[in-house]
């Protein structure tokens, strides 16, 4: 049933919210195609938005549920010829296995009729060249092998062909089924009724059931290797989702119970025992373990994990035993999060597919008006028998044309680049962002939890006297261990990674903005400012003060420490940069890129971190709200810009950038507004994204120029533009191949990105 859209206009009513889905569509082909379904969807009244892609047959709609059901979208794809079925919100690994099985099912069947119907063209192609055989074979035995690869193997063809004439439209079932019926009925028309062929001087009628045959076997040999290779492009998709765990030892009344992870319950407790994959996100309540993170962070490093750490779901635990209760379960687990993106963004458009899309519409049209201008060029003018050279050009003309490869350039390279970024630890989230990405010329860097840690950590220790540099940080840090304040909490953090033990503090007093009073060992500590100590101590802090002077021109904030009225020493306390930011800045830099640091802190401060991050342009003591407008100032100087950023703050900023990145350490909120998410901190993981971006545009392009090539040199060939020079036309044998090898040869060039390496390696090697 074909489901007409109401003829008014189309209103979107404010009292039902816009509704997003995705539906599997199964039988596309071609572009073609997926400019039929999006233009019909479109029309629907109550759609917004309609995007299909040919590599994942996925089609996402966005529409008002009060004024279009899903029903009605269903029936009218199916209206169209095509399967549909509702995507769940959340794949499993069981639905994901249905999926590969579905397409293994196709991709079987497309084979047992690939090689059942090149087993029957075989003989009827030995057979229409006379002296190959030692016996004539009769026309009526070419025949009989020709109809049932004309029927069986090419029925999809004309089930496609009829559906899309039902609409008033075409595709590339149309031009197979016009090609390869019209040398089949002509060869049994000349069967059929000889004596009409003579009465009207045809002479030396050709029989062209090899050609029929020949080319629906191509085409089906075309189909089968297409997609046996798209669903290559989804590997990343299944890899990811091949991490989860499948099932979970839970605790209930003290006995412990496997259950299938999808019954996971918020708050459950979990045992893990050594060896053994987390199957939900949560905490630790007991024991402790080394935990492989790889599949997250890419580091090949086990991470502790104590009581109150938590732990993500599909990592693996390496060593010891503990239990945790789950926090994030089924589709809110990190790893869901991740598989859910890079789905998206797999199913999304990048805005260089619009050229192939618009010429896709108005393509399978032309070219029967082509091949019918080829025809009638041919008989009126064309060399003897010219109606049988009228025909193999038409045909020629019609099979070279299918626009398959058209409509696979940008989406499975989209497919795969996409799939490669996760598998780096670099989560794309639409093909916009993709192509955006390649064009950048600016990159601006947030500094506190981007290019740094994040967290005051203690850098240098400064003892006066007989005090040596352990036991002065043992001192303060004890003095600090009740402290809630920042520095002193990265006082006692350092002094337990030292293994040291601390005493607990008497008389614990803190002022607020100048430091704290506190009794250890008997011992009166005053741990704060050079202000706040100097009001107790008259000798000494002078010096101190001297020695600092180089630590405060780095940017560290000083702790200075007096014992029983008597400075001890101090302890200089920075958030220092992450490990590999300098050789990113590099990396960056290499590429021909700008840098820029924008940060709230003090001029002093970002100077220090920018000078040790290789970084030239530093804004600095900018509020949240103002960074956005200093990216809009780069952007009004024709720059590209990406914002790199982690917090709340930076959220503004991100949504301005011509491209967000958001550092995946960092805040939900920042991840929700920017384009690409990096799993981990490691901003070489921004080398990569871009890297990534001129690969797959690259590839695209490439992918792009074929097809626009194939289509632009091959159809002026099959129309026989050569004939007067060379003397030869384009069988449409050889066209079928063609046209199949196109297709195969665009999806093959896509694949070369899984041995995608990023720049971050390369550059390095370079230095």
């Amino acid at each position: 049933m074909i489901v007409t859209p109401p003829r008014m206009s189309r209103v979107i009513t404010n009292s039902a919210e816009p509704v997003a889905t995705t539906l599997t569509v199964e039988g596309m082909h071609c572009a073609s195609c997926v400019s039929r379904i999006e233009r019909r969807l479109s029309a629907l009244n109550g759609v917004i938005r309609a995007s299909v892609n040919l590599a994942t047959e996925k089609a996402t709609v966005e529409y008002t549920s009060g004024t279009v059901s899903l029903e009605i979208i269903k029936r009218t794809l199916e209206g169209l010829g095509y399967v549909v079925r509702e995507v769940e919100a959340q794949e499993t690994a069981r639905s994901q296995d249905r999926e590969k099985i579905a397409r293994e099912a196709v991709t079987r069947k497309l084979l047992v009729k690939t090689v059942v119907c090149a087993c029957l063209s075989f003989p009827i192609l030995l057979g229409s060249f006379h002296g190959l055989l030692p016996w004539h074979m009769p026309p009526v035995i070419l025949f009989l092998f020709a109809t049932p690869v004309q029927f069986w193997g090419g029925w999809q063809f004309y089930t496609g062909a009829i559906s899309a004439a039902r609409n008033k439209t075409t595709d590339m079932s149309t031009l197979i089924a016009m090609g390869s019926s019209a040398a089949y009925f002509y060869s049994l028309a000349l069967i059929l009724f000889p004596d009409f062929f003579q009465r009207t001087s045809v002479a030396s009628p050709l029989f062209y059931f090899d050609t029929s045959s020949v080319i629906v076997t191509l085409i089906l040999f075309g189909r089968f290797l297409e997609v046996r290779a798209r669903g290559r492009t989804s590997d990343a998709i299944r890899r990811l989702i091949g991490l989860q765990a499948r099932t979970a030892r839970t605790v209930c009344d003290g006995v412990e119970t496997d259950i299938p992870v999808e019954r996971v319950a918020v708050g459950a407790i979990i045992v893990i025992r050594p060896g053994e994959r987390i199957p939900v996100d949560g905490v630790v309540i007991e024991g402790q373990s080394a935990v492989d993170e790889a599949m997250l962070t890419g580091e090949p490093f086990p991470v502790t994990k104590q009581v109150g750490d938590e732990v993500i779901g599909a990592t693996i635990n390496k060593t010891g035993s503990f239990r945790f209760r789950a926090s994030r379960v089924g589709k809110d687990t990190t790893l869901a999060q991740i598989i859910k993106l890079v789905e998206v963004a797999q199913g999304s458009k990048a805005p260089i597919q619009r050229l192939a899309d618009v010429v896709a519409g108005y393509f399978v049209p032309v070219v029967i008006g082509i091949a019918v201008f080829t025809f009638l060029i041919w008989y009126g003018f064309g060399p003897a028998p010219v109606f049988n050279n009228a025909l193999l050009s038409f045909v020629a003309v019609l099979i070279i044309a299918c626009p398959c490869a058209l409509g696979l350039a940008t989406p499975t390279a989209i497919m795969v680049g996409t799939g490669k970024g996760a598998e780096n630890g670099v989560l794309i989230k639409s093909g916009v962002a993709l192509e955006r990405a390649e064009k950048v010329t600016v990159v601006i860097l947030d500094k506190t939890g981007t290019l740094t840690e994040g967290r005051p950590i203690v850098t240098d220790i400064i003892p006066l006297g007989q005090q040596s540099p352990d036991e002065l940080l043992r001192l303060t840090a004890s003095a600090e261990r009740v402290s809630e304040h920042p520095l002193g909490m990265a006082l006692v953090k350092a002094a337990e990674e030292r293994g040291f033990q601390l005493v607990q503090p008497t008389d614990f007093k803190a002022t607020p903005g100048f430091g704290i009073e506190a009794r250890v060992d008997d011992q009166a500590v005053r741990v704060g400012s050079a202000r706040f100590i100097s009001e107790r101590i008259t000798q000494g802090i002078d010096q101190l003060s001297v020695r600092g002077e180089a630590l405060q021109s780095e940017g560290k904030t000083l702790v200075y420490v007096a014992v029983d009225r008597r400075p001890v020493g101090m302890v200089a306390i920075a958030d220092t940069l992450k490990p590999h930011s300098r050789e990113a800045v590099d990396c960056l830099r290499r590429m021909g890129l700008k840098i820029t640091m924008l940060t709230g802190d003090n001029r002093q401060t970002a100077e220090s971190i920018a000078r040790h991050a290789g970084i030239d342009c530093v804004i600095s003591e900018v509020y949240p709200e103002q960074k956005a407008a200093e990216v809009k100032k780069l952007q009004d100087q024709g720059n590209i810009v990406v914002m790199v950023g982690d917090g709340i703050n930076d959220a503004p900023a991100l949504a301005q950038a011509d491209i967000g990145i958001a550092v995946g350490t960092g805040t939900d909120v920042a991840m929700e507004t920017a384009d690409i998410t990096l799993i981990k901190g490691d901003l070489r993981a921004v080398v990569t994204a871009i890297s990534l971006s001129k690969a797959t545009m690259h590839t695209i392009r490439q992918n792009l120029f074929w097809a626009f090539f194939y289509n632009t040199v091959l159809i002026p060939v099959a129309a026989g533009v050569l004939y007067p020079v060379l003397g030869q036309r384009l069988d449409p044998m050889w066209a079928a191949a063609a046209m199949a090898l196109s297709s195969v040869s665009v999806i093959s060039n896509s694949l070369r990105l899984r041995t995608f390496r990023s720049r971050v390696l390369d550059l390095g090697q370079e230095n």
